[in-house]
């Protein structure tokens, strides 16, 4: 079985995350003052924005990693290969 990297599962979870924070931000409205209500309205405003680019980027990126080891896999595997090396012997090191 391969687990692969899901940048779109990422980007759900974030919505979520969000959704959640407009919930709790709705909740707390009547205890809240009008200037941190405004205040927080904003701040989620900013963070839906900030998850929108994000999420472009990673899926960019997802789809030029996947483009790159179907073109290269013999390369994608010794990178790979190199990289476990490497963490293993640092590992080794500390034990």
């Amino acid at each position: 079985m391969t687990d692969a990297f899901d940048g779109s599962r990422l980007a759900e979870e974030l919505r979520a995350l969000v959704s959640d924070a407009e919930a709790l931000l709705r909740s707390s409205a009547a205890t809240a003052g009008g200037a941190a209500q405004e205040h927080a309205e904003a701040t989620v405003a900013e963070l839906r924005g900030r998850l929108a680019g994000l999420e472009g980027q990673v899926k960019a990126r997802a789809r030029d990693l996947d483009s790159y080891v179907r073109d290269n896999p013999w390369q994608a595997v010794a990178i790979a290969g190199g990289v476990a090396l490497l963490l293993g012997l640092i590992m080794s090191r500390r034990g």
